[in-house]
């Protein structure tokens, strides 16, 4: 007997609703490769619907005074508490990602950069006013933006989303958010959840393809959209804005330098660099998968590496002795094996680089060493559990090797030397630098990059602001 997939709906105005035209995609849980549920295939009907339902919410949602929107952000994020387990099942089939690591680092994260934002709600703040010419008082003001059109990515469907509706609705924007095709279920939750909470219109979720956010994007509605994803997706949503000048903003792509000086403990540092790099199985655009070592400790570097690897499980979400679960989906599996296959003869694969089982899209933790700047793997993203080690002889030469791809996301230094390490991260072109370690985010400080990766600003003040405009009033002093 087998069971009917079950039927995910997109969110408009407050209610549930198929696709206008009846279409459907269907949705692989990737841990086992079977299909589990179906979701909207939205077109042009329904991205009209949802745009409209966000707008004619958003005029009362920005009057709302911020008190009141904090309120609202409070209740979402006792809400998600209340519901985590839920919550944590439908990210995991989603996903295939292990359900003890969700529990313990995404829920509790999400949750507080909800109510970080809650508080943001309430800094609306602009320059004091002042006189700046004779008889003329200026302020300013500081708004909303208006209707924003959300599309977010698989690798963490449930963060991202809160990454962008936190902040926009806390501004007094209202949203039309997108997930990704293949991972649906927990923000078809979410909307659930949100919209018990939050007047009708002021939170819609539609679920499609990259037709679907094309439409969103080439929508005249929305004043903002905002991506997180690829560099080609990213550059499409900017031409697309472009032609009616939207505001734009980009998370995209990562090849995150982790630089490991010769006065590390090598142990220390390999374990840790090793947890951030396989964590997610990659899937993470700040991830620690290009490692640059001085060759003083190189080959020692490499064979500790190649032994936490083999060391380190994936498997199922059940299974609570995993890192990290399977690839999103058949497209990475294969994506990620490509770039294996298609190694230079002069790099050496020192453990894993197959796939694991033949059922779900597992892949070894992997080590590639004996690369070159030039080399494929080393200028692309591979966005997997792949590790690959180059050496470098001084400061100078692992800067050059670290600023020498086209993105600019993330990037660390290993080092005991205090001064090094200021040098280090004042000259790394990367929107975040970690000293000593890699990974952890927090609230209130900004994630974002230069160049390839995007720009615009997600978490903190910074990524509040990314959702507001600014407005120069001035009044008279003659009455």
């Amino acid at each position: 007997m087998t069971t009917e997939p079950r039927r995910l709906r997109n969110y408009i105005n407050g209610e549930f609703r198929d696709a206008a035209e009846g279409g459907t995609i269907e949705v692989v849980n990737p841990a086992t490769g079977e299909a589990y549920a179906t979701a909207p295939l939205s077109r042009q009907a329904d991205v009209d619907a949802a745009m409209a339902a966000a707008e004619a919410a958003f005029p009362a949602w920005r009057d709302t005074v911020p008190a009141e929107r904090q309120k609202v952000l409070l209740k979402i994020a006792d809400a998600f508490e209340e519901r985590a387990e839920e919550l944590i099942a439908a990210e995991s089939e989603n996903t295939g990602k292990p359900l003890a690591l969700t529990r313990t680092e995404e829920i509790p994260p999400m949750v507080d950069q909800i109510r970080f934002f809650a508080g943001a709600a309430r800094m609306l703040d602009g320059r004091s006013a002042g006189e700046y010419m004779d008889g003329l008082t200026s302020m300013v003001r500081r708004e909303p933006i208006g209707v924003c059109a959300q599309v977010t990515p698989w690798n963490y469907p449930m963060m991202m989303a809160v990454w962008k509706f936190a902040p926009a609705l806390a501004a007094g924007n209202t949203v039309v958010l997108k997930p990704s095709d293949t991972t649906p279920a927990s923000t078809v939750l979410m909307a659930e959840i949100i919209g018990a909470i939050v007047p009708k219109g002021v939170f819609n979720v539609i679920c499609g393809d990259r037709e679907t956010g094309r439409a969103m994007v080439e929508h005249p509605t929305p004043a903002m959209a905002s991506i997180t994803g690829s560099v080609r997706a990213g550059t499409q949503v900017a031409e697309s804005a472009a032609k009616d000048l939207k505001r734009v903003h980009l998370e995209l792509g990562g090849k995150a330098p982790v630089v490991v000086f010769e006065d590390v403990d090598i142990a220390k540092a390999v374990g840790a660099i090793a947890e951030a790099g396989y964590f997610n199985a990659g899937q993470d655009c700040t991830a620690a998968t290009r490692v640059l070592v001085h060759e003083s400790i190189h080959d020692e570097f490499v064979t500790a590496l190649a032994k936490v690897a083999e060391g380190t499980r994936t498997g199922t979400p059940e299974d609570e002795d995993v890192l990290y679960g399977p690839l999103n989906n058949a497209n990475q599996l294969e994506r990620v094996s490509g770039f294996i296959e298609r190694l230079p003869a002069h790099a050496r694969v020192e453990t894993g680089g197959h796939r694991v089982g033949d059922k779900g899209y597992f892949f070894a933790p992997t080590v590639v060493s004996g690369l070159r700047q030039d080399d494929e793997i080393i200028q692309n993203e591979v966005f997997g559990p792949v590790i690959t080690v180059q050496p470098f002889t001084d400061e100078a030469q692992a800067l050059a090797y670290a600023n020498g791809v086209e993105y600019a996301l993330a990037s660390s230094v290993w080092t005991k030397d205090h001064a090094r390490a200021m040098r280090m991260s004042k000259a790394l072109d990367f929107g975040c630098v970690w000293i000593n370690t890699h990974i952890p985010l927090v609230a209130e400080m900004p994630h974002g990059g230069f160049k390839k990766s995007g720009y615009g600003k997600d978490l903190s003040a910074y990524g509040f602001d990314d959702y507001t405009r600014i407005k120069h009033v001035m009044t008279s002093l003659d009455g």
